[in-house]
């Protein structure tokens, strides 16, 4: 039997982006940002106007901030310590919401700080990213992390079998964020990683039923 699969996500819960974002934008951009939950459309105002930025200069300023200033991002607390752990037990790939042709730099970005993993690009809702990723792994059991309520209802949606940690490891966002656990959309909602590991060990060694493998 194939070995357990990790799909994690990677911005808020392996790498810090929206504070490095901020003081991108707020220092070098002419943009103040003011985030709550994940708002971006009423977050980002020009600081000489106070008018808020339209939505092609948000997609903007995201795309120039993800082309030229990854390297500022830092690793979320204990992050790539527990990625590593559970690579010993568990096959880990990353799935991450940026256009395809980012993926090697998100690639060459985790390695650098010492997480070596698959990377999957997508647009939109995970749900159907996910299946074709269990589709290609045929793993024993899949357990998914990310920190945005609608990627775990899409998961829950398309794939139930797969085990949904919800974890936002940026605390400028967490208390804000929707939650999927209270939701019904995630079974856990745990925001750091020295409590999250162990849970996501226990959900590992618990024997796979018959409906968790897809």
């Amino acid at each position: 039997m194939n070995r357990p699969l990790i799909i994690s996500d990677c911005d808020e819960v392996l790498l810090h982006m929206v504070v490095h974002f901020k003081e991108w934008l707020e220092t070098s951009q002419g943009v103040n940002f003011h985030l709550i939950g994940h708002n971006f459309a009423e977050a980002l105002r020009w600081q000489t106007s106070g008018e808020l930025l339209q939505p092609v200069d948000i997609w903007r300023m995201l795309g120039r901030f993800f082309d030229t200033e990854m390297d500022r991002q830092q690793p979320i607390k204990g992050a790539v310590e527990a990625i590593n752990t559970l690579a010993e037990v568990a096959d880990v790939v990353i799935l991450t919401n940026l256009i395809d042709e980012r993926r090697d730099k998100r690639a060459a970005q985790l390695a650098a700080i010492g997480i070596h993993a698959e990377v999957y690009t997508n647009q939109g809702p995970k749900g159907p990213a996910l299946q074709k990723i269990i589709a290609e792994h045929a793993p024993s059991k899949a357990l998914f992390i990310d920190d945005l309520a609608q990627h775990h209802a899409s998961v829950a949606e398309t794939a139930p079998q797969v085990t949904r940690l919800h974890m936002c490891g940026e605390p400028m966002i967490a208390h804000a964020i929707d939650c999927a656990h209270k939701a019904g959309h995630a079974h856990s909602r745990i925001d750091r990683w020295d409590e999250a590991l162990p849970w996501i060990l226990q959900r590992l060694e618990e024997p796979a039923r018959v409906e968790e493998i897809g």
